[in-house]
């Protein structure tokens, strides 16, 4: 009956010396740990590495600027080309007045105020020295306005003054409410000038026009 061998590696190993089956775990041990390193590496440079990529919007994030509408005015009177001329938008009586060529020489330039705002749709006339002008607003018998209606976007500090109800101060505040907000579009507008109330726009409201 034939005998069965031991496996030649583990008779081998068995004949080792100590120290060589020492050196063989140690160099199995080295391996190990270098494997380890090696995938320990490459998992912390795929966490760091990686880069959170956002979709890119083919359209602009931020819109393009509207564009600016342009004011229309009507340049009549002691001006050297009257007519319609188109203006920007936070221009001024002065910046109308020289797209109508700047004044005429008879031209009564202290009967303009060259720096209120003007408004889309109103017409600056400018007067004549030594005209004489009509003043809607003249004040009758009765105390009603005569002769026409005063224009608010227009009348003078007199003018104003002699409506039923408005005083100079009252006058001042129509004149400043103007200019600070451009022109009056309608006679309610009226109503947004400090002092004047619903009781006294009825009372104007038949005697002035815009």
């Amino acid at each position: 009956m034939t005998e069965t061998s031991p496996a030649p590696s583990a008779a081998a190993s068995e004949h080792l010396p100590p120290r060589a089956r020492l050196g063989i775990g140690a160099v199995i041990v080295i391996v190990l740990l270098a494997f380890a390193v090696t995938v320990g590496i490459g998992m912390l440079r795929g966490a760091t590495g990686a880069e959170v990529v956002e979709p890119v919007s083919t359209a602009s994030s931020v819109p393009p600027p509207l564009a600016e509408a342009g004011l229309y005015v009507h340049v009549a009177g002691a001006v050297k080309e009257a007519g319609l001329y188109r203006l920007d938008a936070g221009d001024r009586v002065a910046d109308a007045i020289a797209q109508a060529g700047g004044f005429a020489d008879d031209a009564d330039r202290d009967g303009v105020n060259l720096a209120r705002p003007v408004a889309d749709g109103e017409q600056i006339v400018v007067p004549v020295v030594g005209a004489e002008t009509s003043e809607p607003g003249g004040a009758g018998d009765d105390g009603s306005a005569s002769g026409g209606l005063i224009d608010l976007n227009t009348a003078t500090r007199e003018q104003l003054d002699t409506l039923p109800r408005v005083g100079p101060a009252m006058a001042d505040r129509i004149i400043e409410w103007r200019e600070t907000n451009g022109r009056f579009t309608s006679v309610d507008d009226l109503q947004s000038v400090p002092g004047i109330g619903e009781k006294m726009l009825a009372a104007l409201r038949d005697l002035v026009r815009v």
